[in-house]
């Protein structure tokens, strides 16, 4: 059997089958079929082995996903225009409720880049010990170095009050063009926004925790992750540098995927995901966590 052939017969195959097709032309390539049963007897077997690895299909036996049954809620941030005019009264009967409704329609993108933090000082035992290492502020650089090669024009900068969250913000802001404006809240700070699912035995934050933190998580979403305001003209590209946890958690709720899947994903330090909502309010996820940007001994998850 050729070279060429093998290759297709690997890649014809999935899983374990490879190893069974794999093995059959080995032993052919060195004359072991051919030779020892006769050339009628090792086609036989080739086509034995073909067949024990790759099982017979048919519809009925096929595994088809199925939908979930959830349709996507083009009203998930409460912003939608025809859900907002529905049972208005107008001021006049004269007025055209079709142009009310096209003026209060969105027409612009946001594009939100959430940010992970730098590396910090683990071994802090307040948040203001716990600021960045040598190499989280190298992170940042790098990170606002990418920024900045994208050539977007950044509306403003977000950033969690968390020390480390600051510091990586500062970082980042220089390396952009123009006066971004910078604010710091803190409703975007390290927390547990929901238990998840499946549980973990390495992190167990206690019921309260879960109570208070998520409380905070969702209202930082629902103030910074939704579709453009009318009066938005252009698409923007925001800024929100906050930790790996809020981050999570803010993709699974604008994809709508279930919130409680947030730490099935993980992130590395100075990162980027981002998000694009379009006025329709459809969501879409750019990238997540890419750090492609950084050399290999740079990567850190801390």
């Amino acid at each position: 059997m050729s070279y060429r052939k093998t290759l297709k017969l690997l890649f014809g195959v999935a899983g374990g089958s490879a190893v069974l097709v794999f093995a059959a032309a080995a032993a052919d390539s060195h004359g072991y079929l051919g030779e020892q049963r006769g050339d009628a007897a090792g086609r036989w077997w080739r086509l034995t082995a073909l067949r024990a690895a790759q099982p017979a299909w048919s519809p009925a036996s096929s595994h088809t996903p199925a939908p979930s049954g959830h349709a996507w809620d083009f009203n998930w941030d409460k912003r939608d225009p025809s859900a907002l005019t529905n049972g208005k009264k107008k001021e006049s009967a004269t007025e055209d409720p079709g142009s009310e409704q096209d003026n209060g329609k969105p027409k612009a993108t946001r594009n939100i880049l959430l940010i992970r933090h730098s590396q910090y000082n683990l071994s802090g035992n307040s948040d203001k010990e716990r600021i960045l290492t040598p190499l989280g502020r190298e992170q940042a650089e790098l990170t606002g170095q990418r920024l900045a090669a994208l050539g977007l024009k950044y509306d403003i900068l977000i950033h969690s009050s968390m020390a480390r969250a600051t510091e990586t913000a500062n970082i980042i802001s220089k390396h952009l063009s123009g006066r971004v404006e910078l604010l710091s809240c803190d409703l975007l700070r390290e927390g547990a926004p929901i238990e998840p699912v499946p549980p973990v035995t390495h992190w167990k934050p206690d019921a309260v925790q879960y109570h208070e933190d998520g409380a905070r998580i969702e209202a930082a979403f629902r103030r910074y992750i939704h579709r453009a305001d009318p009066k938005q003209k252009e698409d923007s590209y925001e800024i929100i540098v906050c930790h790996a946890n809020v981050i999570r958690y803010f993709v699974c709720r604008a994809l709508q995927f279930p919130p409680e899947g947030w730490l099935r994903m993980g992130l590395n330090n100075g990162s980027i995901t981002w998000l694009t909502i379009r006025p329709s309010g459809r969501v879409a996820l750019r990238t997540l966590g890419d750090a492609g940007f950084m050399p290999p001994d740079k990567l850190t998850r801390t």
